[in-house]
């Protein structure tokens, strides 16, 4: 895909990649599971720029609608409504958080939109090995 990181912070994240025979279909438009990389990619971006150290992320499962043909070079924009308060007590357990993005040509038609559903948890406590030496 050779996605390039725009815009990224906690909640938002924008990724483009070019049109380039790497990413073309047998028709020569952009592959559909190629845009779905891409939204993954803002999604991944997104995710690691909101959920803290304390918690951790990993992705569910995915929901897409293929809208157009995608023939020129993709954006992908993750976005959520809200950025969550990790410190509230529905993140001391494992909580599905859908990320939606909607992936646009470069006329701003959107040609894919997706839902990339991730469940946050907290970290679990990391035990320390501890190593007897002798004298």
């Amino acid at each position: 895909m050779l996605p390039t990181v725009r815009t990224l912070r906690p909640g938002f994240c924008e990724v483009r990649a070019p049109k380039w025979w790497g990413v073309h279909n047998h028709i020569g438009t952009f592959h559909a599971i190629a845009a779905c990389n891409l939204a993954e990619a803002a999604m991944g971006m997104l995710a690691e720029a909101t959920v803290p150290a304390t918690h951790r992320w990993l992705p569910r499962g995915m929901t897409t609608d293929y809208v157009a043909k995608a023939t020129t070079g993709l954006r992908a924009v993750a976005e959520l409504g809200e950025v969550p308060d990790f410190t509230e007590s529905d993140f001391g357990a494992p909580v599905d958080l859908p990320v939606p993005v909607t992936v646009y040509d470069s006329a701003d038609k959107p040609v894919v939109r997706a839902v990339i559903t991730i469940r946050v948890s907290p970290r679990p406590a990391r035990t320390e090995a501890r190593v007897a030496v002798a004298d």
